[in-house]
């Protein structure tokens, strides 16, 4: 269980980030065209995760402008934006605000890629939902870099996210 703060006040979730230099954990999500997809599908891709508790908040929207900005120059790399907002709330906020170096994914249906990343929340005003972090996978599905934001309305370290990624 990791203890964090959501608005100043004690919030923790279920389990720990997969630990760095270890396989990253397998998971299935919904596009937003509905469509599933695995983390097999991005085998040979470093992968970016953001993770964040809802895309209608200004944090979370911020940091999924910021990295679509950031993948718009990766090489070999796909930023996978993954939240239990639905699909239709995604997809809307992307073409609002013409984001399209990113892809959206939802953990609405089963909940299991919060579970198996350590990230739900279990108790607090965002019981249910994903907690911030940043996991940052290498070509050969290896977990290289992880941050859980201490304090949910603070934004993610994307200096560290990226650098990681360039030496994934």
């Amino acid at each position: 269980m990791a203890s964090i703060k959501l608005g100043g006040n004690p919030a923790n979730t279920l389990g720990e980030l997969p630990t760095k230099n270890t396989k990253a954990p397998d998971f299935t999500l919904t596009k937003s065209d509905l469509s599933t997809v695995s983390f097999s599908d991005y085998e040979g891709h470093n992968l970016v995760l953001n993770i964040f508790p809802s895309v209608d908040t200004g944090t979370c929207s911020q940091s999924v402008r910021q990295f679509n900005q950031e993948a718009a120059n990766m090489k070999d790399a796909k930023v996978l934006c993954i939240s239990k907002d639905l699909p239709f709330a995604q997809q809307r906020f992307c073409g609002a605000e013409g984001i399209e170096n990113v892809e959206m994914l939802s953990d609405y249906k089963t909940g299991q890629f919060g579970e198996d990343y350590g990230v739900t929340f279990i108790d607090s005003a965002f019981e249910s939902l994903l907690s911030r972090s940043v996991v940052v996978i290498n070509k050969k599905g290896e977990v290289v870099y992880t941050e859980q934001v201490q304090e949910t309305a603070d934004e993610p370290n994307y200096e560290a996210a990226i650098e990681a990624l360039m030496h994934a």
